[in-house]
């Protein structure tokens, strides 16, 4: 490779590593570039994902504080965030993609409108469970929200962690912190098992792997430290503009 390609790929890994660790939705900007520099789709897939893989888990990490505590349904959140991801990325590489990316925009459009009405929604839920005598309760630790989504973000990634920090804002009451971080390690487990699928079936170029990670560290690093600090409501303001941002650019390019 030479030197611009270097600057293209650690530059598109240093914005792709901040909007994973803020928001999600690396993958508009990590893919595209990836496709630019000549990779055959389904080789730029697997390899965007090998990319992002150590990103969200650094800022999973750098952020721990805000984990759900290590249990059992801890444990079954691990479970199944990584079966998921092998299920969606076996998917990948034996059927076409036209129906996901199809389905791209409306899942995009739906997480988005979730994160931006996230409080509402659950007040709504809790009052009608109280209407009917039950108490409304559920977690980011729930596998029902947790394993579709990971099928998903196995299968094809882009926007998953919108869709999943949507979903998950749902579950802590519009809690920003707490949903971004449970976001980020969801999105390293299924990252990284897919990437286990990909490597082992040869689908991954390395040398754009490995330059477009070293920036996807940097600027998860530097994300998790700016989640802790962003106000939320400045946050959600942000993340309905990059959501429908996203829902606009997708819909352009698989609808149109």
């Amino acid at each position: 490779m030479d030197v611009p390609t270097v600057l293209i790929l650690i530059g598109a890994g240093v914005i792709g590593g901040l909007m994973a660790s803020l928001v999600g939705g690396a993958s508009v900007v990590t893919f595209p570039v990836l496709l630019a520099l000549g990779l055959p789709p389904v080789v730029a897939t697997a390899s965007n994902l090998v990319a992002v893989s150590a990103g969200n888990f650094l800022a999973a990490v750098t952020d721990r504080t805000s984990l759900p505590p290590f249990n059992r349904a801890f444990v079954g959140l691990i479970l199944a965030s990584v079966l998921g991801a092998l299920l969606g990325a076996v998917l990948l590489l034996a059927t076409p993609v036209r129906l996901f990316e199809f389905l791209i925009p409306l899942l995009l459009g739906f997480a988005t409108v979730l994160f931006a009405f996230a409080g509402r929604i659950t007040q709504w839920l809790r009052a009608r469970a109280s209407e009917q005598g039950r108490e409304w309760k559920i977690g980011v630790t729930s596998i029902p929200l947790v394993l579709p989504i990971s099928i998903y973000g196995g299968y094809f990634g882009a926007g998953a962690g919108t869709l999943l920090l949507g979903v998950l804002m749902i579950a802590t009451e519009g809690d920003y912190r707490r949903a971004n971080v449970a976001k980020n390690l969801v999105s390293s487990l299924n990252t990284c098992a897919a990437s286990v699928w990909f490597i082992a079936n040869g689908a991954v170029s390395w040398p754009q792997t490995l330059v477009m990670m070293a920036g996807c560290l940097f600027g998860a690093f530097c994300g998790a430290h700016l989640a802790r600090r962003v106000p939320q409501e400045a946050m959600r303001v942000v993340i309905v503009v990059v959501g429908a941002a996203l829902t606009a650019v997708f819909a352009w390019k698989y609808w149109f």
